[in-house]
């Protein structure tokens, strides 16, 4: 719902803030007072597309703010914050625009596109008979309309889930007959280099096992040097462990008579001869465990070398050669297995069209259903509505294959024929602006059970209407009103009258300037303004009873 708008400086209004509330809101005032102003206006906060001359003279720069409190579950909640737009507890829609004529738009005080500012307007607030074609006049919408009228949102996600998994398999099925073809292309690539890292067979891990052995063959003759030296010292002339092994035979023969005072340097003497063994031993396990056959460097050199000059011809590490190998089997395997394969990815292709189809049949069917009531419904509101000669019917068409898609296989136009005999044209073409207006009261108002409707703006629906016709077009006002958000601008009393809340445009005096202004009005001063609709600029007792009657038969 709209709440607030602020303008400053467009045309004639330089500092303006207004408030709303729900239900109808009716704006009044004679004819140049700048009741166009405020829709272009708030058409600038909406994101519509920029006229010439908006900008107050003499001001550098021009602002509109529109203010909505809407639901936090809202779908347009959902969508700002798909683009990084945090939510407040007021959705406020904003725009500048300066002397070259350039505007930037905000979104919750956030810099953002003037697209999506558009879009997120036209989901809160829609304008009929101003600015560019949409709601009514955009077909795309009709479609969505039709299924909110028949209730159709289960049918209409069922559809669009199946249309989803048919997409899904389609492309499976696309990019595995690619795949298997560019596999063909390749195969007898793949054949001989499937043949070539079979003969090597790399595997996992190999490449730095390979460079670890052949480090330590190329050092080999060096250790080997180590070792026999190390075990020189120990067997010189006279070995280490003779030595030690003569001394403790000497202290062992004296341990009874040394009462005890040689026990520790026994004990150290028979440690350290056991350690000089063991160290003996592994000296000579290790001089016996190294291989120093030049035939096993050259045969690692080799296969290291093969290894990475495979890599390089492939442009690959060579850790990623076992990969690689897996990846030309799996290719070949494509190749070999491919009519299988492709066959049921085919199957499965088939299987989801056949499921989005019959979907979409169910949904098709419940929407020709839900067009005769649609335009049974509307055609009952023309009359009223000084359409008696009008016809109003919806067009539902099947489109051809390729023209499937989320939305079923159905396109929808709103047509009509103002006059008998007359072939049914777009609603757009065919009705005049009055016309357009009435017809999208009385859809409106068929529709509004529905579900949440945008707020709605009708400019001078009751255009070229009075008596009996003005009274249809208020009472069906104040109807649709009471799900829906309204604002009417209007010259019939009949629909003034039938506001809950009433403002009036007045131009006023500022200095040498002209401004626009609006008061909200009420009691009195409302009681007069509905009497200056019926009689003109000499308001008369007759004029204020008239207008007494239709407050009080239009009062909410």
């Amino acid at each position: 719902m709209l709440t607030a708008l602020s303008i400053r400086n467009i045309i004639l209004i330089e500092k303006l803030d207004l408030s709303f509330k729900s239900g109808l809101c009716v704006l009044t005032g004679e004819t140049g007072a700048g009741k166009s102003i405020l829709l272009d206006a708030l058409g600038l906060a909406l994101g519509a597309r920029l006229e010439t001359g908006l900008l107050r003279q003499g001001s550098e720069s021009a602002t509109v703010t529109a203010s909505f409190e809407i639901p936090a579950e809202h779908p347009t909640n959902r969508m700002i914050v798909e683009h990084g737009i945090e939510t407040e507890d007021v959705l406020m829609l904003r725009r500048t625009l300066n002397q070259a004529g350039r505007t930037r738009a905000f979104i919750n005080d956030q810099p953002t596109s003037v697209g999506l500012l558009k879009q997120v307007g036209e989901s809160l607030i829609e304008i009929q008979g101003q600015f560019e074609q949409h709601g009514l006049l955009d077909t795309a919408t009709h479609l969505s309309m039709l299924d909110a009228y028949g209730n159709h949102h289960c049918k209409a996600r069922q559809v669009r889930d199946a249309y989803r998994i048919w997409r899904e398999a389609r492309d499976a099925h696309e990019h595995a007959a690619h795949e298997a073809e560019k596999a063909r292309e390749d195969e007898s690539y793949l054949r001989h280099a499937l043949e070539e890292i079979d003969t090597l067979d790399p595997q996992e891990g190999e490449d730095a096992e390979l460079t670890e052995a052949r480090r330590f063959l190329m050092q080999a003759e060096q250790i080997v040097e180590a070792i026999q030296a190390a075990q020189s010292d120990f067997d010189s002339k006279k070995p280490v462990s003779d030595s030690l092994r003569a001394a403790l035979r000497k202290l062992e023969r004296l341990s009874e008579t040394s009462a005890g005072r040689l026990d520790a340097a026994i004990a150290s003497l028979d440690r350290a001869l056991e350690e000089v063994e063991t160290a003996s031993d592994a000296l000579s396990s290790a001089a016996n465990s190294i291989d120093m056959d030049e035939n096993r460097l050259n045969q690692i050199e080799e296969r290291l070398f093969t290894l990475r000059e495979l890599a390089r011809k492939h442009r690959v590490d060579v850790e990623t050669l076992p990969a690689l190998h897996q990846s030309f089997r799996d290719r070949l395997a494509l190749i070999d297995d491919q009519s299988d394969r492709l066959e049921k990815l085919k199957a499965a292709v088939a299987k989801a069209r056949e499921d989005y189809s019959q979907h979409a049949t169910i949904l098709s069917t419940a929407r020709a259903k839900a067009a005769k009531s649609l335009d049974a419904a509307v055609n009952a509101e023309l009359p009223p509505l000084k359409l008696e000669k009008a016809a109003f019917t919806t067009e539902l068409r099947q489109v051809p294959e390729d023209e499937w898609s989320e939305n079923g296989v159905d396109r929808t136009r709103f047509m009509v024929a103002t006059n008998p005999g007359e072939p049914v044209g777009p609603i757009g073409r065919i009705a005049s602006g009055g016309e357009l207006s009435r017809f999208m009261l009385a859809l409106k108002l068929v529709l509004s059970s529905s579900g949440d409707q945008p707020s709605l703006v009708f400019d001078e629906v009751d255009s070229g209407v009075g008596g009996a016709t003005a009274h249809a077009v208020g009472e069906r006002l104040g109807r649709l009103a009471d799900s829906t958000q309204l604002l009417v601008i209007t010259h019939s009393p009949q629909v003034a009258a039938r506001g809950s809340d009433h403002l009036r445009v007045l131009k006023a005096g500022s200095g040498k300037r002209v401004v626009t202004d609006v008061e909200r009005l009420g009691g009195d001063d409302r009681l007069e303004e509905v009497a200056r609709m019926i009689s003109g600029a000499a308001i008369t007792e007759e004029a204020r009873a008239a207008a007494g009657r239709l407050i009080e038969g239009g009062a909410p």
